[in-house]
């Protein structure tokens, strides 16, 4: 059963279109990635459908309610995590969650019982008492994910999640993100541009890219998509006019000297293909990745890009508009 559903969905700024016609359904109990370098129109998007920015055209539904229609029931239904962290630093963990708690006029025994599991669940419960300030960055957006999720909302948006942490954090937060589907009976739309956290945590990943989505499926099915394992060759123009007899090669990418091939059952095909061609030296050997999916569908890589009208400036002048 789908639990978000967009149509039409569409965000304009001047001249620019941040967010394009999409038509997307998200299923109940699963994580949906949307994938895409800075810029791509996936803070905006979640924006909408947490209803603190209105579409310029189009609809959504979220756990049955409006986004135009039924604003209140649509945030009552979502606990949302931003990109820039935005729990008070000078308060305790346990006192930024009880504050949440009022604000979401939880009754009391609910709330002190709510609270004790969700520090417990993301493991902050012996810190609870410390001021935010002596949080490191980890554990502070852990902290936020124990405060989205503090009013048992059906759907939980994560914004960039691990944006700024350290690979071992990231793991760590990783493994907390898989936790909550498990014992929290939640659906979570996260927005991500790294690739490894799209293809670790997501059921379904959709690449958006300039406010549109190119292509949507699961992250092992883009990746079969695209027919192989990537190899980069040190080619002549010689050998490069040979490839095209080699019916298991599926792409063709030549930059300066070094050519990028997507190959079919590398560990058989391979062998016989450099043998085939003589002196090609092998540069690098791998599965092929979201990145490669992505430069697929739109002609270039992901990349991280200068702030853009979704970037964390704009994010903050929203958030601080809907708080007055």
């Amino acid at each position: 059963m789908s639990i978000i559903e967009t149509f039409g969905l569409t965000k304009v700024f001047g001249s620019l279109t941040a967010v394009h016609k999409i038509d997307l359904k998200v299923e109940a109990g699963e994580i949906f990635g949307l994938l895409g370098p800075n810029g791509a129109g996936k803070t905006t998007l979640l924006m909408m459908l947490s209803t603190l920015l209105k579409p310029s055209s189009g609809s959504a539904r979220v756990n049955g309610f409006d986004i135009r229609r039924n604003p209140s029931k649509v945030r009552e239904s979502i606990g949302m995590v931003f990109q820039d962290p935005s729990s008070d630093d000078i308060l305790t963990g346990y006192e930024n969650l009880r504050l949440h708690a009022l604000l979401y006029d939880l009754p009391e025994s609910e709330a002190k019982d709510r609270i004790r599991k969700v520090l417990e669940l993301v493991d902050l419960y012996d810190r609870r008492d410390d001021q935010v300030k002596k949080y490191s960055g980890g554990m502070r957006r852990r902290l936020e994910l124990a405060r989205g999720l503090l009013h048992n909302p059906k759907v939980l948006f994560l914004d960039e999640p691990t944006l700024g942490l350290d690979p071992q954090t990231r793991e760590h937060v990783w493994q907390y993100i898989e936790r909550l589907v498990k014992e929290e009976n939640v659906t979570i739309v996260i927005t991500t541009h790294y690739m490894e956290e799209a293809d670790r945590l997501c059921d379904r990943v959709a690449i958006i890219d300039h406010g549109r989505i190119v292509v949507l499926d699961s992250p092992r099915n883009l990746k079969s998509k695209l027919g192989g394992d990537m190899v980069r060759l040190r080619l002549t123009d010689a050998h490069l006019e040979n490839l095209g007899r080699f019916s298991f090669v599926k792409r063709i990418e030549k930059t300066g000297d070094v050519v990028t091939l997507t190959v079919e059952n590398v560990g058989k095909n391979l062998p016989e293909m450099l043998k085939a061609l003589g002196g090609a030296e092998i540069v690098e050997v791998r599965p092929s990745s979201l990145n490669d999916v992505f430069l697929h569908y739109t002609g270039r890589a992901i990349r991280a890009e200068a702030e853009t009208p979704e970037g964390g400036w704009w994010e903050r002048a929203v958030r601080a508009r809907v708080s007055r």
